[in-house]
């Protein structure tokens, strides 16, 4: 089974709101979303979403975007990003999900051989503006990190992928807590997202794992291959 992964789409079915006010790289969403993931996922792909994913307030105008989704080739794993607001309580959102979705939160999943651990992360320590309320929030995604990774552990598998939302790093690419989280956990492969525009983005190394920044808009709104097929 192949494995693709993509953040940030951003979509806005229910209210429709326009990204160009965020750059160029986004002329033509979200046809060009939906496009680019036609023109690679094939049916048996599993395709993961790490994040960002509605702009809705409300879990019932979110759906519009996640059946969206959900229509599309192959099955998908979600993780929530810093502006899903609309994500509700992890049972009632596996409750409503279409059918081929799956999220995770603080805790993984298992899809055929594959295994998908995560959490959304968040700023760290270096970062421009890092403050002490930034240090907690740090702190509880660290730990959600690893309660995710150990739950992975137990599902056995064949290939562990692990999903941020933020990356993992600060913008020099000095080490932090994540880092070490996830280097002791050995992944095949890491994905994040959340930045956008010309920020530069250090992709750090985490031992053998495959390390991608999977933003959409970075991305030309073609999912990125992780594990070939």
């Amino acid at each position: 089974m192949r494995v693709l992964a993509i953040a940030d789409p951003h979509l806005s079915g229910a209210t429709p709101k326009p990204m160009t006010v965020f750059g160029p790289s986004w002329e033509g969403h979200p046809d060009a979303f939906f496009e680019g993931w036609r023109s690679v996922v094939r049916e048996d792909d599993l395709v993961l979403i790490p994040g960002d994913i509605s702009w809705a307030m409300r879990i019932e105008d979110a759906l519009v975007d996640l059946e969206a989704i959900a229509a599309l080739p192959g099955r998908k794993v979600l993780l929530r990003g810093n502006h899903d607001y609309w994500w509700p309580s992890l049972r009632k959102l596996r409750t409503l999900l279409p059918s081929g979705m799956a999220a995770i939160q603080n805790d993984a999943v298992r899809v055929g051989d594959v295994v998908v651990a995560g959490t959304r992360g968040w700023v760290v320590p270096g970062s421009h503006g890092f403050e002490e309320h930034d240090a907690r929030i740090y702190a509880r995604e660290v730990q959600r990190l690893r309660l995710s990774l150990h739950a992975a552990a137990t599902l056995g598998g064949d290939y562990l992928a692990v999903m941020l939302h933020f990356p993992p790093t600060n913008p020099r690419g000095e080490g932090s807590e994540f880092l070490d989280v996830l280097c002791a956990a050995a992944p095949d492969a890491v994905v994040f997202g959340h930045v956008h525009g010309s920020v530069p983005v250090v992709v750090p190394k985490i031992g053998d794992a495959l390390v991608s920044f999977v933003a959409a808009d970075h991305l030309g709104f073609v999912p990125a291959v992780l594990r070939p097929g």
